[in-house]
């Protein structure tokens, strides 16, 4: 099952919530009535300022721009019924009120065309998220999967966190990998390695050369021009590509710079460490090094836990960080959905105020039988 981030339901952009406003109301009767009664020399005016400045922080501009009116016009019948209308001092507390409610109104435009803005932007990270970061499926062959994305920026649903798996004629082959660096170019980095995994995992014959293939496409100049990058060191991606054949109870490994999968069996967590790791992905061709995969048992019933940095880097409120071969051997229960649940809610509990310091992403797979 493929998790996503938990989206708060979205009003209408620029919609009152109602129950608030019986606040900018209420202090408008409130100021109205106490500014009536109150002795010559105090006045109470000033304070009706307060509606449409409250207003704005949650309704549009005409809700504010009607508050405000409202409040000029209990201004002008405060001035009425205490003196006249053209008393200099009520004059000027109208002519103020006047000038920040025109203020406020412009404010609360603003900030609803802001709100418009990120609703469209939201939209395009959903679309974005569902074109890069496909759901994996339930079940692939005698696999049983999950996965989960937790993106650190509260307005964003992807990052340069990556997973995919597919199908081959002998098993199933998966990637799990992290970009460096944020933003558009981080996501667009990590299309371009997915995008290369699912052309030809199903097509390379072993696993080095499906890794080297990945190579030359994040080592491949965009602009297909021959002169090298200029800083050739910013972009790079770490990589975990395993490849778990049908009827062989085994799993084979080649780790590009990336933090060791988990493997979870009867109450352990085993790191699955390379003895020969290659360099990050776009890295190789300043190294001297081959894609040399390496073998490891798992048998039914055993799961493992792919995960990205950001998993582990998670900091709690003393600075320590989150300790996850320890939280996921003690975990009793059973399924790599359950698994994962589990560990979202772990690992933001371990976070200070529920926010992660870096994009996170995990996939957990079981398996159930011996063959297909």
């Amino acid at each position: 099952m493929d998790h996503r981030p938990p989206h708060p339901s979205q009003r209408h952009v620029g919609e009152p919530r109602l129950p608030l406003l019986a606040v900018p109301f209420a202090l408008i009767g409130a100021v109205t009535v106490v500014d009536v009664l109150a002795p010559p020399d105090v006045h109470l005016g000033p304070f009706l300022v307060a509606a449409p400045a409250v207003t704005a922080s949650f309704a549009g501009p005409r809700m504010t721009g009607f508050v405000g009116a409202v409040a000029v016009a209990a201004q002008v019948a405060v001035a009425v019924v205490r003196t006249t209308a053209t008393d200099l001092n009520h004059t000027f507390q109208i002519i103020a009120l006047v000038l920040i409610s025109i203020f406020v109104t412009v404010f609360a435009h603003l900030r609803e065309v802001h709100e418009k803005q990120l609703t469209q932007l939201r939209s395009v990270a959903e679309a974005a998220q569902e074109v890069v970061l496909r759901p994996l499926r339930d079940r692939m062959g005698p696999l049983r999967l999950a996965s989960v994305y937790l993106a650190a920026e509260a307005e964003a649903q992807i990052g340069g966190d990556l997973y995919a798996a597919t199908r081959t004629a002998h098993g199933t082959r998966l990637i799990v990998g992290d970009v460096r660096g944020k933003g558009l170019e981080a996501v667009g980095d990590a299309a371009l390695v997915l995008g290369a995994f699912r052309a030809a995992a199903h097509q390379e014959a072993d696993l080095p050369t499906l890794v080297a293939y990945l190579e030359s496409a994040v080592a491949a100049d965009p602009d297909g021009t021959d002169e090298p990058p200029e800083d050739p060191g910013e972009a790079f991606t770490t990589a975990a590509v395993l490849d778990i054949p049908d009827r062989e109870m085994t799993v084979r490994l080649i780790s590009c710079g990336h933090p060791p999968p988990l493997l979870l069996r009867r109450g352990r967590a085993i790191p699955l460490e390379v003895e020969h790791p290659a360099p990050p992905l776009g890295l190789t061709q300043y190294v001297d090094t081959g894609f040399a995969p390496q073998s490891f048992s798992f048998e039914p019933g055993d799961m493992i836990l792919l995960y990205t940095d950001g998993v582990i880097e998670a900091r709690d409120a003393g600075g320590a960080f989150y300790p996850l071969p320890e939280r996921a051997a003690d975990w009793p229960g059973d399924g790599p959905d359950a698994l994962l649940r589990h560990l979202c809610a772990d690992l933001l509990a371990h976070s200070p105020g529920g926010s992660l310091g870096d994009d996170a992403a995990m996939v957990a797979i079981e398996r159930l039988t011996g063959g297909a």
